[in-house]
């Protein structure tokens, strides 16, 4: 679509993104949390905003992005995966330094005319998304499995090299790293490249449900048992520096041990915290042993977790290529210890929100 040329003035709104002030630049936390996943509340409160936005007659949306400086724009979406919720105005974000000069022109109470060419899509002919899945059969213990997986969705400022372009590559090297072995491993070694991750990990949670448990009624299947582990890579080119337990203290002494051929390659933490917001929550809401790696952070969230700095030029090919070799030795463990990882008790029943 193109939208016209749109005008702000002292006395404008809705033509400037939060607040109209402008945003401090400087130095981001690389700690930050990677935001939370797609929720209920979320989709309620865009689609309230929307509404206001449709009721003031806004032509477009202009914001500054969450984060980012220097000619890095981060951004996600104005609008809900859910075709249910209104579609939202054009909205563009722009470099906090454009940003702040429209803002600064109008605190002088100067006219800001900006033009906007908008082209934009919506695909109906098919809502469906794919997860990509392909394993290695296993033998004396084949009907038990280990699960590894990245997700395969990203979003547009880039190409998602870093997110998560570099999982999915790192999760195929492994597959190839086992099946070069020559033998089946005692387990069946299951690979799964996500769709939905972006939109509140829409393809694990799909899978889960159909095949171990969903987290609403927690009546678990009969392959709910037979899940050994689940592994998931999914914060940027960073090497492995160790794993997250995800409140799983049972497992850190596997770890410890697994961990020790990585010393020097700079992997031994064992922190039992959670992580959140990336696929192996799918797995461990539902009580089963799915975990995550702590990374380096390198540049993901000050450069290109979703941004338009999300390229091939800031993958480093060694950590990659490390973390490929941690997570192949992680999934032959598994699928040949005499028994699967220990789990916490099962969770109790979370019945979906009306809304």
């Amino acid at each position: 679509m193109t939208t016209p040329v749109a005008e702000a003035t002292p006395a404008a709104t809705a033509t400037t993104g939060p607040a109209g002030a402008p945003r401090r630049i400087g130095p981001l936390n690389p700690e930050r949390p990677k935001p939370a996943v797609d929720s209920a509340a979320v989709r309620r409160r865009t689609a309230l905003r929307n509404e206001f936005l449709k009721k003031e007659e806004a032509l477009a949306v202009i914001s500054s992005g969450t984060a980012g400086d220097g000619g890095t724009v981060f951004a996600t979406s104005m609008g809900s995966y859910d075709g249910k919720y209104a579609d939202p105005p054009p909205a563009i974000v722009v470099t906090p330094e454009h940003y702040n000069r429209m803002v600064r022109m109008l605190e002088a109470r100067q006219t800001v005319k900006v033009e906007l060419e908008v082209k934009a899509q919506f695909h109906t002919e098919t809502t469906d998304s794919y997860n990509i899945i392909a394993e290695l059969p296993g033998g004396k213990k084949k009907d038990e499995i280990v699960m590894i997986g990245a997700h395969f969705d990203s979003w547009h400022g880039g190409t998602g090299a870093t997110d998560n372009a570099a999982g999915s590559a790192i999760m195929m090297e492994v597959m190839r790293i086992l099946k070069s072995l020559g033998g089946p491993l005692d387990r069946t070694v299951r690979i799964a490249l996500w769709s939905g991750e972006e939109q509140g990990l829409l393809g694990s949670k799909a899978y889960v449900k159909e095949h171990f448990a969903s987290p609403e009624t927690m009546q678990p299947t009969a392959q709910h048992s037979k899940l050994a582990a689940y592994f998931n890579y999914d914060n940027g080119t960073g090497k492995i520096r160790g794993v997250y337990l995800q409140g799983n203290n049972m497992v850190r002494p596997i770890f410890a041990k697994w961990l020790e051929p990585f010393h020097d390659l700079g992997a031994a933490a064992l922190t039992v915290r959670n992580t959140r917001g990336t696929d192996h929550l799918s797995f461990d809401e539902v009580g089963l042993p799915g975990f995550q790696f702590v990374q380096d952070p390198i540049e993901y969230q000050t450069r290109t977790h979703h941004s338009n700095m999300d390229f091939y030029d800031h993958l480093v090919a060694a950590d990659l290529q490390q973390a490929a070799a941690v997570i192949a030795s992680f999934t032959y463990n598994a699928a040949m210890r005499a028994e699967p990882l220990p789990r916490k008790p099962l969770p109790k029943p979370r019945p979906r929100s009306a809304n």
